[in-house]
């Protein structure tokens, strides 16, 4: 009787699990699916604004061109000429060698920010891709920094990031679900850092495997916690918080990549995991979508 309960207790739990995984995924969906969205909507008028910005250059240039050729003109008259007097008083007036200086500047910086953006609405895109479950040849380093730049409004007010990225060949995986667990590492590493610290992120490749290694600053973890950390639903965090999936679902997604997430962790020192791949990915028919 014992041993049925039992057994009826962990299929229950495998259910609960499996449950809960579904429907992270069904979220994880939904979020690609808005996240595809926005992007679409904000790259219209990105694409228009930038148009305009390009035109409006080229105007200020001739402008200044127009106004070059009319200066030997107005020297030329007498210094009391009327006409000479207007000019000089409107080029005061107008501060037009301070907006000679100040308006490329402005340009150029608005130039910047719309790259910016661009670059913000393609890691969107790239993000976005995550109800896409086929194997292909990705690269962890811009997964790993297009999902920092989605997630990077929850850790801006308090967190610098560090790189130390090698370069990496290709790796056979999912690159959406990798993705997803880049982003609870982040976030769970912004969330350990109560006021301000660092983020450190490293990759590599030996012995044809990549890893990446994701640190912080934080709290750490004391030996008791570390034991828990990939179980579905062990949350330190308060109601409300955390669902503690995380982490678990995290450790399922790098096992089906035939992969390891270790995590190094002290009380006062901060927690670093680390993720290790093999570029070739798993076996043919280890290669499931699910």
């Amino acid at each position: 009787m014992l041993r049925e309960q039992a057994e009826l207790l962990k299929a229950m739990e495998a259910i609960e699990r499996t449950q809960a995984q579904l429907l992270q995924s069904e979220k994880m969906a939904a979020v690609g699916q808005l996240a595809a969205g926005v992007a679409h909507e904000i790259n219209n008028p990105v694409g228009f604004v930038s148009s305009n910005l390009g035109s409006l250059k080229n105007y200020v240039a001739r402008l200044f061109a127009v106004v070059d050729l009319a200066v030997p003109a107005v020297a030329a008259l007498a210094a009391d000429h009327p006409a000479r007097l207007a000019v000089e008083q409107a080029w005061r007036t107008a501060e037009v060698d301070f907006l000679r200086e100040d308006i490329p500047a402005l340009l150029a910086e608005s130039a910047e920010g719309l790259e910016r953006v661009r670059r913000i609405v393609a890691d969107l895109k790239d993000f976005s891709h995550v109800q896409e479950a086929e194997w292909q040849d990705a690269d962890l380093n811009r997964g790993l920094e297009s999902t920092l730049n989605v997630v990077w409004n929850e850790l801006k007010y308090k967190v610098t990031i560090v790189r130390d990225l090698g370069e990496l060949p290709l790796v056979r995986c999912i690159p959406a679900q990798l993705n997803q667990v880049f982003m609870n590492l982040l976030i769970n590493a912004g969330q350990a850092i109560e006021s301000a610290g660092t983020i450190s992120l490293r990759s590599g490749f030996e012995a044809e495997h990549a890893w990446v290694e994701i640190e912080d600053s934080g709290g750490g973890m004391p030996p008791e916690v570390v034991k828990r950390i990939f179980e579905p639903f062990f949350t330190t965090k308060p109601v409300g918080k955390g669902t503690g999936l995380g982490l678990p679902i995290s450790w399922e997604i790098v096992q089906r990549h035939a992969g390891t997430i270790s995590v190094n962790s002290e009380p006062g020192r901060g927690t670093c995991f680390r993720i290790r791949l093999p570029l070739a990915g798993p076996q043919p028919e280890q290669e499931v979508s699910a």
